[in-house]
C-alpha cells in the first residue's frame, strides 16, 4: 500500500485479462474441479488452449491474491465489474480459487454448485484449507453480468453510496474508459501483463494525482 495519502475508498477490477489470464466464456471448460491436496483448479478441457491434452489451471496472475489481502486488511471496499456472459463459471472460479492468509473460514465446497468439486473430502482437512480463504471472501460488491460498465458503476455508486470520484478501476480494455463520464478513475491494463503490485501502486497515484483534496483527508 502507498504511504502517506490515503486510498480510494472503493477499487474495482475487471476478471478476465485483469486477474485472471484468460477469457472465462472462450477459454475455460466447465464444470471446474479442485485438487484435494493442493487446492489447485483445473477445468475439464481436453485441449488447453496453449497446451493440447490437458486442463487449463484456473487461478489469478501472481501477485493478485497479496493485493486483495493487503486491499481488504486496510478496509478498503473491493469490487469486480466484469460483462462475462459466462456468469455462473466466473462465479465458481472465485469460489474456488484459494487466497493465501485469508481470513474466511469457509470450506471450498461451501456455495458451490456440487458437480463443480470432484472428489469428496476427507475426514482430515488438507493444509490449504487452514491457511487459504476463498476469493470470492475478499470482495465486497460483485457486479458480473454482459452490460456497459457505466451499468456497473451505477450500481456500485447505488448499493455502497460512494460517490464516484472515490473509485479507482483497473480493466484491460480501452472501450471501458468510459466509466471516466461519470467520475471514476480507469487504469488500463496492458496487453498480457494483468493486475500486478507496480501497476496497482500507480493506480492509487493516478487517483490521488485527480483527488488531492480527497487523497489527504482521513479515510473515515
Amino acid at each position: 500500500m502507498t504511504a502517506g495519502s490515503r486510498l480510494p475508498k472503493l477499487i474495482a477490477f475487471d476478471l478476465d485479462y485483469t486477474l485472471w489470464d484468460f477469457w472465462v466464456d472462450t477459454h475455460i471448460t466447465p464444470p471446474l474441479r479442485q485438487d484435494r491436496k493442493t487446492g489447485a483448479v483445473y477445468d475439464s478441457t481436453t485441449g488447453h488452449y496453449s497446451n493440447e491434452n490437458s486442463p487449463n489451471v484456473v487461478k489469478f496472475y501472481r501477485d493478485v491474491p497479496g493485493i486483495l489481502k493487503d486491499l481488504k486488511d486496510a478496509g478498503i471496499t473491493i469490487a469486480a465489474c466484469s460483462r462475462t456472459s459466462a456468469i455462473k463459471l466466473a462465479m465458481d472460479a472465485l469460489k474456488l480459487i484459494r487466497v493465501p492468509n485469508g481470513i474466511s473460514t469457509v470450506t471450498p465446497s461451501d456455495n458451490v454448485s456440487s458437480d463443480t468439486i470432484a472428489s469428496s473430502m476427507d475426514e482430515e482437512a488438507p493444509s490449504w484449507t487452514i491457511t487459504t480463504s476463498p476469493a470470492v471472501g475478499f470482495f465486497d460488491q460483485l457486479e458480473v453480468y454482459p452490460t456497459d460498465k457505466t451499468v456497473h458503476f451505477k450500481e456500485l455508486h447505488k448499493k455502497t453510496g460512494l460517490p464516484y470520484s472515490e473509485m479507482l478501476f483497473f480493466d484491460d480494455e480501452r472501450r471501458n474508459r468510459n466509466v471516466e463520464k461519470l467520475g471514476v478513475t480507469f487504469i488500463l491494463v496492458p496487453l498480457g501483463r494483468g493486475l500486478d503490485n507496480q501497476l496497482l501502486q500507480e493506480g492509487i497515484r493516478e487517483w490521488q494525482k485527480r483527488h488531492p483534496e480527497l487523497a489527504m483527508t482521513s479515510s473515515l
